[in-house]
């Protein structure tokens, strides 16, 4: 078998066998295939697309490329959670500790931000203290007795998607929506959870703009999910503003623990029961999502879900005062207060751009592995619909020096609408694929 024929095959639109997808695996993993050809294929595949029977059979192949978890040893049906990716959205923050306090155990391994999206394991790392590393056996060990554990992803876990996202990153040929399915698919899987509930970010702060493309997205990923045998739900969110108000790591967990409180912004709020009522109805937890959603709102009202919030963050190094005192969690010294210009109802943010201000003033990265800045970002406070007068404070920016801070506030003035008129405005959950 040669990988020109695979190239030459996919060019024409044509299906690749099985046999011919583990043959590419092998070869991406291995080093044996070069770079020029495998890119070749990605472009192909970026033009001709690929079946759900292929991006299915590329998912479990590359899930087999390297280590595979085993969890096993915690007791109980495990439920993973996975974002496309967003602006301000910390849902795992909440989701995880709500979830687990309700019984179910959260073992995740999760990722850093690149580009205008945000990544958990930055948000987490901007807790004083907090390790987001350790060997397998004392992860298994810590979600046993707190019922949570996340890290960042190690070891030798899908090394075959790391090789092709790598290229892929460089020959533009990301917006593949079978490369996509497969890619996400192929890390949860070998994640070795139950069932998997997936956000599916929809909307100019999304990777993915349009419903349709979001939805074509999340029957493939449902339907990789199913055939391997795991529970799988898709959820699909609106992206076209910031989630929350909070835009920046530690702005972030600050906002994270205040919805735990009950006292969080509604659209987190909301979001994060969904998410967590879909995690419980997959683990058997609860009989519908009305049933799951009461349970959760008990478990913040009660304290239940900041208490095990606290337990996880001391448990894996974090001080856990922060819930108390988030004066604790690095701030930055510049806050500049960006006032309006102008009067009328906001009709929309561009939530893209509001990341990438908030990536440039050191929040995030333009690269895989740059430092980042957890103390500085945004902070939103007119969201859509709302009623904005002259002069008053629309936002906050957090910044390490004027010009900074200055820069970043000009940038927030020009990405806000306004219009006369409330705008109508597009529902938080557009709907689930099952």
């Amino acid at each position: 078998m040669r990988i020109v024929d695979l190239i030459r095959k996919k060019r024409d639109g044509l299906e690749h066998t099985v046999e011919e997808l583990s043959f590419l695996v092998k070869g991406i993993t291995d080093g044996s295939i070069p770079d020029y050809q495998l890119s070749a294929w990605c472009m192909a595949v970026y033009f001709q697309g690929m079946s759900p029977r292929e991006a299915k059979e590329l998912a479990l192949q590359m899930a087999s490329s390297g280590d595979q978890m085993d969890l096993s040893p915690i007791n109980g049906v495990k439920i993973d959670k996975h974002s496309t990716g967003g602006v301000g959205d910390k849902t795992s923050l909440v989701v995880a500790p709500l979830v687990a306090a309700a019984g179910i155990p959260v073992c995740k391994m999760s990722g850093r931000g690149l580009g205008h999206t945000g990544g958990t394991v930055d948000k987490l790392e901007s807790i004083p203290g907090f390790q987001t590393e350790m060997p397998i056996s004392q992860l298994f060990q810590q979600v046993s007795k707190v019922g949570i554990g996340m890290v960042g992803q190690t070891g030798n876990l899908v090394p075959a998607d790391k090789q092709l996202y790598a290229l892929r990153d460089v020959t533009g040929t990301v917006e593949s929506i079978p490369l996509i399915a497969s890619s996400i698919m192929s890390k949860k899987l070998a994640g070795g959870a139950d069932g998997f509930v997936l956000d599916v970010k929809v909307g100019n702060g999304a990777f993915l703009k349009t419903l349709d493309e979001a939805k074509e997205l999340a029957e493939l990923m449902v339907a990789i999910g199913k055939s391997a045998g795991r529970g799988t739900v898709a959820v699909l969110s609106n992206m076209e503003q910031p989630l929350g108000r909070a835009i920046g790591n530690s702005l972030e967990v600050k906002e994270a623990i205040a919805t735990l409180r009950g006292e969080g912004p509604q659209d987190l709020e909301e979001l994060s029961l969904v998410l967590g009522s879909q995690m419980l109805l997959l683990a058997g937890a609860a009989e519908d999502e009305e049933t799951a959603k009461e349970k959760l709102k008990t478990i913040i009202s009660s304290g239940k879900g900041l208490h095990c919030f606290e337990r996880w963050i001391e448990t894996q190094g974090g001080n856990p005062a922060i819930t108390e005192k988030p004066e604790l969690l690095p701030l930055a010294p510049v806050i500049h207060k960006v006032r309006s210009n102008f009067q009328g109802y906001v009709a929309g943010w561009d939530a893209e751009a509001l990341g990438l201000t908030a990536m440039r003033i050191g929040a995030g990265r333009e690269r895989k592995g740059q430092p980042i800045d957890h103390g500085v970002g945004l902070v939103i406070h007119k969201k859509i619909g709302e009623r904005v007068e002259f002069g008053e404070e629309i936002a906050e920016v957090y910044a390490r020096s004027e010009e900074a801070a200055v820069y970043a506030g000009k940038e927030v003035l020009s990405v806000i609408k306004i219009s006369d008129l409330p705008p109508k405005q597009s529902p938080l959950i557009w709907g689930y694929i099952i």
